[in-house]
Protein backbone atom coordinates (compact mmCIF):
# COMPACT_ATOMS: atom_id res chain seq x y z
CA UNK A 1 0.00 0.00 0.00
CA UNK A 2 2.44 2.55 0.99
CA UNK A 3 4.52 1.63 -2.33
CA UNK A 4 1.16 2.31 -4.05
CA UNK A 5 1.26 5.69 -2.49
CA UNK A 6 4.47 6.46 -2.68
CA UNK A 7 4.21 5.93 -6.77
CA UNK A 8 0.82 8.18 -6.81
CA UNK A 9 2.43 10.78 -5.57
CA UNK A 10 5.95 10.80 -7.54
CA UNK A 11 3.70 10.28 -10.93
CA UNK A 12 1.88 13.57 -9.62
CA UNK A 13 4.78 15.17 -10.06
CA UNK A 14 6.01 14.55 -13.07
CA UNK A 15 5.21 16.05 -16.37
CA UNK A 16 2.27 14.52 -18.28
CA UNK A 17 1.28 13.71 -21.58
CA UNK A 18 -1.26 15.91 -23.38
CA UNK A 19 -1.77 19.71 -22.90
CA UNK A 20 -3.23 19.86 -19.50
CA UNK A 21 -1.30 22.32 -18.37
CA UNK A 22 -2.09 26.18 -18.91
CA UNK A 23 0.58 28.46 -20.10
CA UNK A 24 1.54 32.07 -21.52
CA UNK A 25 4.85 32.37 -22.88
CA UNK A 26 6.11 36.12 -23.23
CA UNK A 27 8.39 36.41 -25.85
CA UNK A 28 10.05 39.29 -27.12
CA UNK A 29 12.39 40.69 -29.91
CA UNK A 30 14.68 43.49 -30.54
CA UNK A 31 13.12 44.90 -33.61
CA UNK A 32 10.25 46.95 -34.74
CA UNK A 33 6.39 45.53 -34.37
CA UNK A 34 6.46 46.09 -37.86
CA UNK A 35 9.07 44.00 -38.64
CA UNK A 36 9.58 40.39 -39.85
CA UNK A 37 10.32 39.15 -36.65
CA UNK A 38 7.32 40.42 -35.02
CA UNK A 39 4.81 38.37 -37.90
CA UNK A 40 7.91 35.41 -37.53
CA UNK A 41 7.29 34.95 -33.60
CA UNK A 42 3.01 35.77 -34.05
CA UNK A 43 2.63 33.13 -36.79
CA UNK A 44 5.26 30.64 -34.35
CA UNK A 45 2.46 31.90 -31.57
CA UNK A 46 -0.84 30.70 -33.67
CA UNK A 47 0.97 27.42 -34.53
CA UNK A 48 2.16 26.70 -30.78
CA UNK A 49 -2.06 27.42 -29.82
CA UNK A 50 -3.49 25.26 -32.93
CA UNK A 51 -0.75 22.60 -32.05
CA UNK A 52 -1.75 22.52 -28.41
CA UNK A 53 -5.35 23.24 -28.50
CA UNK A 54 -4.82 25.95 -26.98
CA UNK A 55 -3.03 25.00 -23.87
CA UNK A 56 -0.04 27.03 -24.50
CA UNK A 57 -0.24 31.09 -26.02
CA UNK A 58 2.42 33.04 -27.03
CA UNK A 59 2.84 36.84 -26.10
CA UNK A 60 5.02 38.93 -28.47
CA UNK A 61 6.76 42.19 -27.23
CA UNK A 62 8.28 44.50 -29.99
CA UNK A 63 10.19 47.57 -30.30
CA UNK A 64 12.63 45.82 -27.43
CA UNK A 65 10.34 45.68 -24.76
CA UNK A 66 11.48 43.19 -22.95
CA UNK A 67 15.42 44.50 -23.96
CA UNK A 68 17.58 44.30 -26.70
CA UNK A 69 19.11 41.08 -28.09
CA UNK A 70 21.48 40.83 -25.16
CA UNK A 71 19.74 41.65 -22.44
CA UNK A 72 17.40 38.87 -24.14
CA UNK A 73 19.82 36.25 -24.33
CA UNK A 74 21.42 36.49 -20.60
CA UNK A 75 17.78 37.02 -19.28
CA UNK A 76 17.05 33.78 -21.44
CA UNK A 77 19.87 32.05 -19.80
CA UNK A 78 18.99 32.96 -16.00
CA UNK A 79 15.46 32.15 -16.54
CA UNK A 80 13.86 35.90 -16.36
CA UNK A 81 12.95 35.89 -19.78
CA UNK A 82 10.72 33.17 -21.30
CA UNK A 83 11.38 33.43 -24.53
CA UNK A 84 13.04 35.41 -27.40
CA UNK A 85 13.58 35.54 -31.42
CA UNK A 86 17.31 37.06 -31.50
CA UNK A 87 19.69 37.64 -34.30
CA UNK A 88 21.84 34.65 -34.83
CA UNK A 89 25.05 37.32 -34.54
CA UNK A 90 24.72 37.89 -31.21
CA UNK A 91 24.74 34.35 -30.14
CA UNK A 92 28.56 33.69 -30.58
CA UNK A 93 28.79 37.49 -28.98
CA UNK A 94 26.93 37.22 -25.99
CA UNK A 95 26.93 33.49 -25.17
CA UNK A 96 29.73 31.88 -26.75
CA UNK A 97 27.52 30.11 -29.18
CA UNK A 98 30.44 29.87 -31.94
CA UNK A 99 28.66 28.01 -34.27
CA UNK A 100 26.19 30.24 -35.48
CA UNK A 101 28.74 32.32 -37.44
CA UNK A 102 27.72 29.80 -40.11
CA UNK A 103 25.27 31.65 -40.98
CA UNK A 104 26.82 34.73 -41.60
CA UNK A 105 29.85 33.51 -43.80
CA UNK A 106 29.86 35.52 -46.53
CA UNK A 107 28.66 34.89 -50.09
CA UNK A 108 28.03 30.87 -48.65
CA UNK A 109 24.20 31.09 -49.34
CA UNK A 110 22.62 31.09 -52.47
CA UNK A 111 19.11 31.90 -51.92
CA UNK A 112 16.27 32.29 -49.46
CA UNK A 113 15.22 28.28 -50.37
CA UNK A 114 18.56 27.32 -49.95
CA UNK A 115 18.80 28.89 -46.47
CA UNK A 116 15.14 27.23 -45.16
CA UNK A 117 15.72 24.23 -46.41
CA UNK A 118 19.22 23.70 -44.44
CA UNK A 119 17.50 25.29 -41.43
CA UNK A 120 15.13 22.50 -41.89
CA UNK A 121 16.93 19.84 -42.02
CA UNK A 122 19.35 17.61 -39.66
CA UNK A 123 21.84 20.18 -39.58
CA UNK A 124 19.72 23.14 -38.80
CA UNK A 125 18.63 20.53 -35.85
CA UNK A 126 22.08 19.92 -35.06
CA UNK A 127 22.80 23.78 -34.72
CA UNK A 128 20.02 24.18 -32.73
CA UNK A 129 21.09 21.60 -30.47
CA UNK A 130 24.49 23.35 -29.35
CA UNK A 131 22.18 26.07 -27.20
CA UNK A 132 21.27 23.06 -24.96
CA UNK A 133 24.69 23.61 -22.99
CA UNK A 134 23.48 27.21 -22.77
CA UNK A 135 20.29 26.86 -20.92
CA UNK A 136 18.46 27.80 -23.87
CA UNK A 137 16.26 25.70 -26.34
CA UNK A 138 16.41 26.52 -29.56
CA UNK A 139 13.57 25.67 -31.91
CA UNK A 140 13.41 27.51 -35.30
CA UNK A 141 14.57 30.33 -37.23
CA UNK A 142 12.62 33.95 -38.82
CA UNK A 143 14.53 35.69 -41.72
CA UNK A 144 14.99 38.93 -41.85
CA UNK A 145 16.75 39.31 -45.09
CA UNK A 146 19.66 39.51 -47.22
CA UNK A 147 22.33 42.33 -45.91
CA UNK A 148 23.12 44.99 -48.09
CA UNK A 149 24.53 48.52 -47.43
CA UNK A 150 23.25 52.01 -46.65
CA UNK A 151 24.93 54.87 -47.18
CA UNK A 152 24.43 58.61 -45.65
CA UNK A 153 27.23 59.49 -47.85
CA UNK A 154 27.39 58.98 -51.89
CA UNK A 155 26.38 56.31 -53.62
CA UNK A 156 28.49 53.54 -53.15
CA UNK A 157 28.84 51.71 -56.51
CA UNK A 158 32.43 49.70 -56.54
CA UNK A 159 34.25 47.95 -53.70
CA UNK A 160 37.09 50.76 -53.98
CA UNK A 161 34.02 53.04 -52.57
CA UNK A 162 33.79 51.55 -48.99
CA UNK A 163 37.45 52.97 -48.49
CA UNK A 164 37.99 54.03 -44.91
CA UNK A 165 33.69 54.81 -44.53
CA UNK A 166 32.61 54.07 -40.86
CA UNK A 167 30.33 51.16 -41.19
CA UNK A 168 28.22 50.56 -38.20
CA UNK A 169 29.06 45.97 -37.79
CA UNK A 170 27.32 44.04 -34.50
CA UNK A 171 31.05 43.88 -32.63
CA UNK A 172 31.52 40.10 -32.98
CA UNK A 173 35.53 38.78 -34.34
CA UNK A 174 33.45 37.52 -37.93
CA UNK A 175 32.22 40.66 -38.97
CA UNK A 176 35.21 42.52 -38.26
CA UNK A 177 37.09 40.45 -39.94
CA UNK A 178 34.65 40.61 -43.06
CA UNK A 179 34.12 44.18 -43.21
CA UNK A 180 38.38 45.07 -42.62
CA UNK A 181 38.79 42.47 -45.45
CA UNK A 182 36.41 44.91 -47.49
CA UNK A 183 37.86 47.88 -46.73
CA UNK A 184 35.89 49.94 -44.13
CA UNK A 185 35.82 51.51 -41.15
CA UNK A 186 33.92 48.69 -38.81
CA UNK A 187 32.29 50.55 -35.98
CA UNK A 188 30.05 48.34 -33.34
CA UNK A 189 27.18 49.87 -31.73
CA UNK A 190 24.07 48.62 -30.73
CA UNK A 191 21.46 48.12 -32.96
CA UNK A 192 19.36 50.76 -31.30
CA UNK A 193 21.74 53.83 -32.08
CA UNK A 194 21.94 53.21 -35.84
CA UNK A 195 19.38 55.87 -36.33
CA UNK A 196 20.87 58.78 -34.14
CA UNK A 197 24.71 57.48 -35.50
CA UNK A 198 23.69 57.94 -39.10
CA UNK A 199 21.73 61.34 -38.81
CA UNK A 200 24.75 62.62 -36.75
CA UNK A 201 27.28 61.47 -39.28
CA UNK A 202 28.94 59.51 -36.18
CA UNK A 203 28.67 56.67 -38.48
CA UNK A 204 28.30 56.71 -42.60
CA UNK A 205 27.03 53.52 -43.49
CA UNK A 206 25.28 50.65 -41.81
CA UNK A 207 25.35 46.80 -43.42
CA UNK A 208 21.92 46.03 -42.61
CA UNK A 209 18.59 44.42 -44.06
CA UNK A 210 15.77 46.37 -46.16
CA UNK A 211 13.12 45.70 -43.87
CA UNK A 212 15.00 47.31 -40.97
CA UNK A 213 15.70 50.22 -43.29
CA UNK A 214 11.75 50.35 -43.67
CA UNK A 215 10.79 49.94 -40.20
CA UNK A 216 13.36 51.40 -38.22
CA UNK A 217 12.89 54.45 -40.85
CA UNK A 218 16.50 54.77 -41.38
CA UNK A 219 15.59 56.06 -44.78
CA UNK A 220 15.16 59.16 -43.11
CA UNK A 221 18.35 59.51 -42.29
CA UNK A 222 20.45 58.22 -44.89
CA UNK A 223 19.76 57.79 -48.73
CA UNK A 224 22.24 55.25 -50.73
CA UNK A 225 21.45 51.40 -50.86
CA UNK A 226 23.61 49.31 -52.50
CA UNK A 227 22.34 45.58 -52.53
CA UNK A 228 25.16 43.62 -52.06
CA UNK A 229 23.09 40.60 -50.69
CA UNK A 230 26.61 39.80 -48.72
CA UNK A 231 24.87 37.34 -46.09
CA UNK A 232 21.77 36.66 -44.83
CA UNK A 233 20.10 37.71 -41.05
CA UNK A 234 18.25 34.76 -39.55
CA UNK A 235 16.96 35.26 -36.00
CA UNK A 236 16.57 32.22 -33.66
CA UNK A 237 13.13 31.13 -31.95
CA UNK A 238 14.09 30.14 -28.42
CA UNK A 239 13.05 29.30 -25.06
CA UNK A 240 14.55 29.52 -21.78
CA UNK A 241 15.53 26.18 -20.41
CA UNK A 242 13.28 26.58 -17.21
CA UNK A 243 10.40 27.07 -19.40
CA UNK A 244 11.04 24.61 -21.60
CA UNK A 245 11.21 21.88 -18.29
CA UNK A 246 7.65 22.59 -17.21
CA UNK A 247 6.39 21.56 -20.71
CA UNK A 248 5.31 17.74 -21.35
CA UNK A 249 6.52 15.55 -23.89
CA UNK A 250 3.62 16.42 -26.44
CA UNK A 251 3.96 20.22 -25.66
CA UNK A 252 7.66 19.89 -26.19
CA UNK A 253 6.62 17.97 -29.55
CA UNK A 254 4.39 20.72 -30.73
CA UNK A 255 6.88 23.52 -29.91
CA UNK A 256 9.38 21.52 -32.13
CA UNK A 257 6.78 21.23 -34.25
CA UNK A 258 5.76 24.51 -34.76
CA UNK A 259 9.23 25.90 -34.99
CA UNK A 260 10.34 23.78 -37.96
CA UNK A 261 6.85 25.05 -40.04
CA UNK A 262 7.56 28.74 -38.49
CA UNK A 263 11.20 28.61 -40.09
CA UNK A 264 10.14 27.51 -43.78
CA UNK A 265 6.87 29.91 -43.97
CA UNK A 266 9.35 32.72 -42.45
CA UNK A 267 11.64 32.35 -45.48
CA UNK A 268 8.84 32.34 -47.98
CA UNK A 269 7.51 35.40 -46.44
CA UNK A 270 10.82 37.45 -46.16
CA UNK A 271 11.89 36.78 -49.83
CA UNK A 272 8.04 37.72 -51.09
CA UNK A 273 8.76 41.04 -49.03
CA UNK A 274 11.91 41.81 -50.55
CA UNK A 275 10.79 43.15 -53.96
CA UNK A 276 8.09 45.62 -52.25
CA UNK A 277 10.66 46.75 -49.67
CA UNK A 278 12.37 47.83 -52.77
CA UNK A 279 10.08 49.94 -53.68
CA UNK A 280 9.07 51.29 -50.87
CA UNK A 281 12.54 53.04 -50.15
CA UNK A 282 12.36 54.29 -53.82
CA UNK A 283 9.17 55.82 -53.22
CA UNK A 284 10.53 57.38 -50.16
CA UNK A 285 13.72 58.89 -52.22
CA UNK A 286 16.01 56.08 -51.21
CA UNK A 287 18.85 55.05 -54.44
CA UNK A 288 18.82 51.89 -55.32
CA UNK A 289 22.35 50.92 -56.92
CA UNK A 290 24.27 47.37 -57.47
CA UNK A 291 28.12 46.64 -56.78
CA UNK A 292 29.38 47.38 -60.32
CA UNK A 293 32.22 44.74 -59.04
CA UNK A 294 30.46 42.19 -56.33
CA UNK A 295 33.10 39.44 -57.52
CA UNK A 296 35.58 41.90 -56.09
CA UNK A 297 34.14 41.78 -53.16
CA UNK A 298 33.73 37.46 -52.98
CA UNK A 299 37.50 37.65 -53.82
CA UNK A 300 38.14 40.22 -50.69
CA UNK A 301 36.23 38.15 -48.02
CA UNK A 302 37.06 34.23 -49.34
CA UNK A 303 39.84 33.82 -47.28
CA UNK A 304 37.64 35.04 -44.07
CA UNK A 305 35.35 31.99 -44.79
CA UNK A 306 38.33 29.63 -44.93
CA UNK A 307 39.58 31.13 -41.46
CA UNK A 308 36.55 30.29 -39.86
CA UNK A 309 35.92 26.83 -41.57
CA UNK A 310 39.22 25.99 -39.94
CA UNK A 311 37.96 27.22 -36.47
CA UNK A 312 34.89 25.17 -35.88
CA UNK A 313 33.81 21.52 -37.07
CA UNK A 314 30.13 22.23 -37.60
CA UNK A 315 30.99 25.44 -39.30
CA UNK A 316 32.70 23.99 -42.14
CA UNK A 317 30.01 20.94 -41.84
CA UNK A 318 27.25 24.07 -42.71
CA UNK A 319 29.60 25.45 -45.26
CA UNK A 320 30.83 22.47 -47.18
CA UNK A 321 27.25 21.55 -47.79
CA UNK A 322 26.02 24.63 -48.98
CA UNK A 323 28.84 24.97 -51.06
CA UNK A 324 27.62 21.44 -53.01
CA UNK A 325 24.73 23.04 -53.97
CA UNK A 326 25.87 26.39 -55.26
Amino acid sequence: MKKLLMAAIVSSLLPVSGFAQEMTIKMGHAASSKHVFHQGLELFGKKVSEKTDGQIKIEVYGDRQLGDDKQLLEGLQIGLIDGALVSSPTLPLVIGAGSFDALQLPFTVSSYEQLSSLLTSDLGDELLATLDSKSIKGLGFVEAGQRHYLSAKSAVTSTADFAGLKTRIVPIPLHKAVWEAIGVNPIGMAYGEVYSALETKTIDGVEINLSSIQTESLYDAAKNVTLTGHYFWPGVIMLSQAVWDKLSDDQKKAMIDAGHETTAEAYALAASQEADTIAFLKENGVTIDELSDLDKMRELTAPVVEKWKSQDPLIAKIADKLASEN
